[in-house]
């Protein structure tokens, strides 16, 4: 089997994390590094000693890495990646995958062009809680699903060129579309700018989807607790998702309600003027054994499998494109006031 050699742009807050996981690869031979901070690069010297550095942006570009992984800042993503596909090497995006839909859409075309893989990395779709939740949602175990509410709150990271719609929301919209295998129709937001003038901190999203199923989000950068839970309501069951507990992140609930009186349509009974009995229903809590793989080991590891093999990647270019028409819209829903806004 090939082994191959993998750079990575931004050596931040992201960068390291895809540094290490690369090295602990048996498919991967080498790993180089670039970054504009010079202490970055030190700093990358020490933590991972067989890494090669790269100063040069143009040296790295012309270097001999099979693939790139970009770790950028947004506005950065566009370029880089473009240059890495010229320069003939597989790409990895950190998400959002670029700044607007068209540059995601010129990325897709180019790598379609030049044979190279063009990859997001949308890290929850390759996380055990989240596969495993698609697979409860696919064999019917919760039943029809009504709704979805996320709660996706922490004291900062504050970004530099993305708000807090750009920097959380695109985490939930690719879970969405890996769970509910559907597109979204229609969303509406609303957000509010507390600490710096004009970016959004706090944001409440409404996004609908096809069979009546209803998202809301709540995120927001200023909250002192870190909670990253996400709640399934079917007509069968319910589930609680919560990522930041380590040991019971799934928990399904054999909670529900029904009316159970009636042999009629609902609404030819209430226009009889019928009295309906609600029937709930409460029964035990599943927690179900979940896998401890590190979900951006599996990101990694596909996007090299995908290099290898040549099958289209899981979260591929057209999946960061499909994150990004939701995101440009929930932006002109806020442009509008917290109009609802028709996917195209």
């Amino acid at each position: 089997m090939r082994k191959y050699k993998i750079g990575v742009i931004g050596c931040g807050y992201w960068g390291p994390n895809l540094i290490r996981n690369f090295l602990q690869s048996p498919s991967v031979k080498q790993v180089a590094c670039h970054d504009i901070n010079a202490e970055r690069l030190e700093r990358m010297k020490v933590l991972f000693p067989s890494a090669e550095t790269y100063s040069s942006y143009d040296k790295f570009m012309q270097s001999d890495v099979d693939a790139v992984a970009v770790a950028t800042p947004v506005s950065f993503h566009y370029q880089i990646a473009k240059d890495a596909l010229e320069h003939g090497k597989h790409v990895l995006i950190e998400k959002p995958i670029t700044k607007t839909s068209k540059e995601a859409l010129e990325l897709i075309r180019l790598a379609e062009k030049n044979g190279k893989q063009l990859m997001v990395d949308h890290t929850y779709e390759y996380s055990p809680s989240v596969r495993k939740i698609r697979e409860l949602v696919e064999k019917g175990e919760l039943g029809n699903i009504f709704n979805i509410s996320v709660v996706r709150v922490n004291l900062g990271l504050f970004q530099k060129d993305v708000d807090v719609i750009w920097d959380l929301v695109p985490h939930d919209i690719s879970i969405f579309r890996f769970v509910l295998n559907k597109e979204p129709f229609s969303v509406r937001a609303f957000a509010e700018s507390h600490i710096l003038p004009g970016k959004y901190d706090t944001a409440y999203v409404l996004i609908k989807y096809p069979d009546n199923i209803t998202a809301h989000l709540q995120i927001s950068w200023l909250n002192p607790k870190k909670i990253r839970e996400m709640t399934i309501i079917g007509n069968k069951k319910m589930l609680v998702y919560d990522d930041v507990n380590a040991s019971e992140k799934i928990k399904i609930y054999d909670k529900s309600v029904d009316i159970g009186n009636n042999k009629e349509p609902i609404h030819t009974y209430y226009e009889k003027g019928g009295a309906f009995q609600f029937l709930y229903r409460s029964g035990d809590i599943h927690i179900p054994k979940l896998d401890e793989k590190e979900p951006l080991k599996g990101a990694c590891d596909h996007f090299i499998d995908c290099i290898e093999s040549g099958k289209k990647p899981l979260t591929d270019g057209y999946s960061g494109y499909k994150v990004m028409l939701v995101l440009e819209a929930i932006q002109e829903s806020l442009n509008r006031n917290g109009d609802e806004v028709l996917l195209k």
